[in-house]
């Protein structure tokens, strides 16, 4: 496990002072329940950790990079380049998972592929970074393994914003006008609705969406709308 964490160091640019600490990254928890006497705890606290420098982390960048946005656009791109997929996408880039103590049956079950592990495991790496190194070291590892270029592709092309807004302004920019949204149908009981509608646009249906509220539901198609805009 040390001379293959000795890669995963070079790769990064970081020289660990504490070797356990680097070690403590990748020990999911089902691995503890088939190895009781392991002398590392899993890596849940350091994910915790992670969590919490990470948000700062991403708070500093954009507020630095991106002062002309207003308050509530940082809060929707940090949610859209902290979230599991992004988490786990730079987790997989950096080769993670040939890191990852699993028990049997999580490995048998893909673990190494799960998008939850991977994301958990990349946070508790920032933690570890941070209490090792410094916050100085965790944000200049977040800014070369995870935003990249991917931040600023995001915020260039508003990517962090609302699939409905997203799809409103780019049919308002090029055919002057918005797509409709229809509730198609509602059922179950009234503390547990669910709710079915279509986004239209010129008489065609371009998506639906099947959610607990009209909001989500009018999100949900407007995500399948993107799907379907080689038809307008």
């Amino acid at each position: 496990m040390t001379q293959k964490l000795d890669v995963l160091e070079k790769k990064i640019s970081i020289n660990f002072k504490n070797k356990s600490l680097l070690t403590n990254v990748f020990i999911h928890r089902s691995y503890l329940n088939e190895h009781k006497n392991f002398p590392i705890q899993s890596n849940e606290r350091l994910e915790f950790l992670g969590d919490s420098v990470l948000s700062l982390i991403t708070s500093v960048y954009l507020f630095k990079k991106f002062p002309y946005l207003a308050e509530g656009d940082y809060t929707e791109i940090k949610s859209a380049i902290v979230k599991t997929d992004s988490l786990a996408d730079a987790a997989d880039s950096l080769g993670l998972n040939d890191y990852l103590l699993l028990s049997k049956g999580e490995e048998k079950g893909g673990g190494r592929k799960n998008k939850n592990i991977l994301a958990d495991c990349f946070e508790a790496l920032i933690g570890a970074i941070f209490l090792d190194a410094s916050f100085e070291k965790a944000y200049q590892f977040v800014g070369s393994f995870l935003f990249k270029n991917k931040l600023d592709f995001i915020v260039k092309n508003k990517k962090y914003l609302p699939s409905k807004s997203q799809l409103q302004e780019m049919i308002q920019g090029k055919y002057k006008t918005t797509p409709q949204y229809k509730l198609l149908e509602q059922s179950g009981p009234e503390h547990k609705r669910v709710f079915k509608i279509g986004v239209y646009f010129a008489g065609k249906k371009l998506g639906v969406g099947v959610a607990s509220s009209k909001k989500e539901a009018e999100e949900e198609a407007a995500k399948k709308a993107f799907e379907n805009l080689d038809r307008l």
